[in-house]
């Protein structure tokens, strides 16, 4: 699929024609790849890194453009199972066009930023700025979804919520390697500014855009390893979880076993005074009632020791 923006009045709007500033291709076909490798120049095997997963940032410097790979977060669905993946992205500056390529679709320059879009390279820092934007967001929805991992942990003894914890922190990995990666990037493009075409203002929103990674990366980082450290901490409430429970099982054991056990001597196949074919009858039902109110009086007496003790 294709899109075309163009810049007018300051802002990306879609385009009415083919004539159009920013062009964004997602999920190319074999048809439009053609074209990128053909008409655009663009090489073949950097076309096919922008829609790798796993390839790293970089930034290269071809005869007619300037080629980078920068990394965003994917699109998060329910299918993924709290794993948050990152996806690749290829942007290619050319004089008066800027190319973006990607595997799905995403909203690339929605951001609240106070500056203007009046060329390719406004458009290009404006990916960059919301890129690192849609880092943050991510951050904060799994910030919240290790609060809720947390609360069921200590409701459960299920593995499943481990997993998933664990699965998050997996995630974090990832997350931590591209804004790291898109960082040595942005401090790329810095240095090479003024080959980019970029003006002294330019390179003070670069300076921004540096500091908003850092605490991007920073934060990441926290997580990442608040996450780590406290996987720890969970398996054990899990594993007092059940230890509480094996515990109330024995208790219960115990209170049922003794009962059991005294009534148990009077079962046996030896005569008892009283019992029933003996002289007196009657005193073989008072034993009956004695054995039973015995054993009774046995498990209310250990319930109140156990309550006492606060066992």
């Amino acid at each position: 699929m294709l899109k075309r923006l163009t810049i007018c009045d300051g802002r990306l709007i879609e385009a009415k024609d083919a004539v159009c500033h920013v062009e964004i291709y997602i999920a190319p076909d074999d048809t439009d790849r053609r074209y990128l490798m053909d008409t655009c120049k663009i090489d073949e095997h950097t076309l096919h890194s922008a829609l790798d997963p796993d390839e790293l940032p970089r930034l290269e410097f071809e005869p007619d453009h300037v080629a980078m790979i920068f990394k965003r977060p994917k699109n998060y669905s329910a299918a993924d199972e709290f794993l948050f993946k990152v996806a690749s992205t290829g942007v290619f500056l050319f004089k008066e066009r800027l190319i973006v390529v990607m595997s799905e679709d995403a909203q690339l320059f929605e951001v609240k930023q106070s500056n203007k879009i009046h060329n390719v390279q406004d458009a290009l820092l404006r990916f960059m700025y919301r890129s690192i934007f849609h880092f943050l967001e991510h951050l904060k929805v799994i910030h919240l979804i290790s609060d809720q991992l947390e609360q069921k942990i200590q409701q459960a003894m299920e593995n499943r919520a481990l997993i998933n914890l664990f699965t998050l922190e997996k995630g974090m990995v990832y997350y931590l390697n591209a804004i790291h990666g898109n960082g040595i990037v942005i401090e790329k493009v810095k240095n090479m500014a003024a080959r980019i075409g970029l003006t002294p203002e330019h390179v003070e929103l670069l300076d921004d855009i540096v500091i908003e990674n850092n605490q991007c990366y920073k934060q990441a980082e926290i997580s990442s390893n608040i996450l780590a450290s406290l996987m720890d901490a969970r398996v054990s409430i899990v594993s007092n979880n059940l230890n509480v429970v094996m515990k109330k099982l024995t208790l219960v054991m115990i209170a049922v076993m003794l009962p059991t056990l005294w009534t148990s001597f009077f079962s046996m196949n030896l005569p008892i005074p009283g019992a029933a074919g003996e002289p007196h009858p009657t005193l073989g039902y008072g034993m009956f009632f004695f054995v039973v109110g015995t054993a009774i009086l046995m498990a209310v007496l250990l319930i109140w020791l156990w309550r006492r003790r606060g066992w």
